[in-house]
């Protein structure tokens, strides 16, 4: 009986299975706390008033304090992982157009998606290809809250280690 039995392993996708213009709609989405906004902020050293200091933050223009964009910006791409790169990445080549249009507030849920913008053979690393993403994430009510477009290193199914 163990011989008939199929695994199946969670992954991403190999160079040659992303197409452009491909759209992929990441789930679930993440809802976001004041405990990932206070932890991830002075996790990361990031002292800014806006995402600690209630009462500060309760007289700037936006009311109330934020979450830290870094952290929109991690869950964003962290949330195509499984779906995208999962044990097929190489490495992150670089992040461009990094933008917020409008903020996250403690108990917001980010939503996101992923569209394959480009994708070619390296030139220079034979069996990895390189993979342009552009990602967007929106908050419950449909409000773009981040995007970014970013470059990827990925293996080709033939060339990638056991």
């Amino acid at each position: 009986m163990d011989e008939q039995r199929r695994v199946v392993r969670q992954r991403g996708l190999w160079f040659e299975e992303f197409e452009v213009g491909t759209v992929y709609e990441h789930a679930p989405g993440r809802t976001l706390t004041e405990a990932d906004n206070v932890l991830f902020t002075t996790m990361t050293m990031n002292t800014q008033s806006l995402h600690l200091d209630a009462a500060w933050a309760a007289r700037q223009p936006f009311g109330q304090r934020l979450v830290n964009s870094m952290l929109t910006l991690s869950t964003l791409v962290g949330a195509s992982v499984a779906q995208l790169t999962q044990g097929t990445i190489v490495a992150n080549l670089g992040l461009e157009e990094v933008r917020f249009p409008a903020p996250l507030h403690h108990g917001d849920t980010l939503y996101s998606s992923s569209e394959v913008l480009a994708a070619r053979p390296s030139a220079s690393r034979p069996g990895q290809g390189i993979v342009r993403l552009h990602h967007t994430g929106r908050d419950q009510d449909g409000t773009v809250v981040a995007e970014c477009t970013r470059s990827v290193l990925v293996w080709t199914r033939a060339a990638a280690p056991p």
